[in-house]
């Protein structure tokens, strides 16, 4: 049974970045992590789920274009592994790994069949081709106030001509709200989410998504986000999202 809730945590949340469990899953759920738990022990336990050492969606690859390396040594670098044994120098940060395969339950706790299993995958890591669709790369600072996404838009997320579709956008920020939302107080679902468009995002283009946590009221998590060009000259979107905490025992009913 542990091992099954720690799956459903494990793709609860979109975005291939895995939520974590609350205090009152700790004896049946040893892997899922605490909201106390250190930042190391966070990337650890995501990958203590995957036994079989799936791909890793956030590292590097072949399409990712120089903003995006560059934007990613940089925060990379401010990693705890790399300022390990040095004096702070001021924030740091922490990679989340990102996979393509998490539920085997459907929500309401249905059972779904081994066919549908073995085709399942996240909607924004659904695209085996590098850099056709949605590269990104998820960082959460020590404190967890904030989470950074870096986000590359591939030529089949087109919307208006040359553009990025306003759902592709609309996806990404649900995956960056909903990440940082898990991190503060999983397992959540999403209970609202209103996004102003201010300028289009070119295809091809690198841009940063930035959530902020706003305010906790018991089971509420309230972010804002804000997609912004890469030196922040430019606002593309904002928006504002609500996250409800919700218990494991809702996704196991029939």
């Amino acid at each position: 049974m542990a091992r099954n809730v720690g799956r459903i945590f494990s793709g609860f949340r979109c975005s291939g970045s895995l939520p974590f469990g609350k205090t009152q899953l700790k004896t049946r759920c040893p892997r899922l992590l605490l909201r106390t738990t250190p930042e190391r022990t966070v990337v650890q336990a995501l990958q203590s789920i995957f036994s079989h050492k799936p791909r890793d969606f956030s590292l590097p690859n072949s399409s990712w274009g120089e903003e995006m390396m560059r934007l990613y040594n940089h925060y990379n670098s401010q990693s705890e592994e790399a300022t390990e044994g040095q004096e702070d120098q001021g924030e740091q940060w922490t990679r989340l790994p990102s996979y393509n395969r998490s539920l085997k339950y459907a929500t309401g706790g249905v059972y779904l069949s081994k066919i549908i299993q073995s085709k399942a995958r996240l909607f924004t890591r659904n695209i085996r081709d590098p850099g056709a669709a949605f590269e990104y790369v998820l960082f959460f600072r020590r404190d967890k106030q904030r989470c950074v996404c870096i986000f590359q838009a591939g030529h089949l997320l087109e919307g208006p001509p040359g553009h990025v579709h306003g759902g592709a956008i609309a996806t990404m920020i649900d995956t960056v709200t909903g990440t940082h939302a898990s991190l503060l107080s999983a397992p959540v679902m999403t209970a609202n989410l209103n996004i102003n468009y201010r300028s289009p995002i070119p295809l091809g283009s690198t841009v940063l998504i930035e959530s902020t946590m706003d305010k906790e009221e018991g089971k509420k998590t309230f972010l804002s986000c804000r997609v912004t060009s890469t030196d922040g000259s430019k606002l593309h979107t904002e928006a504002a999202a609500l996250f409800v905490s919700i218990n494991v025992s809702h996704l196991l009913r029939g």
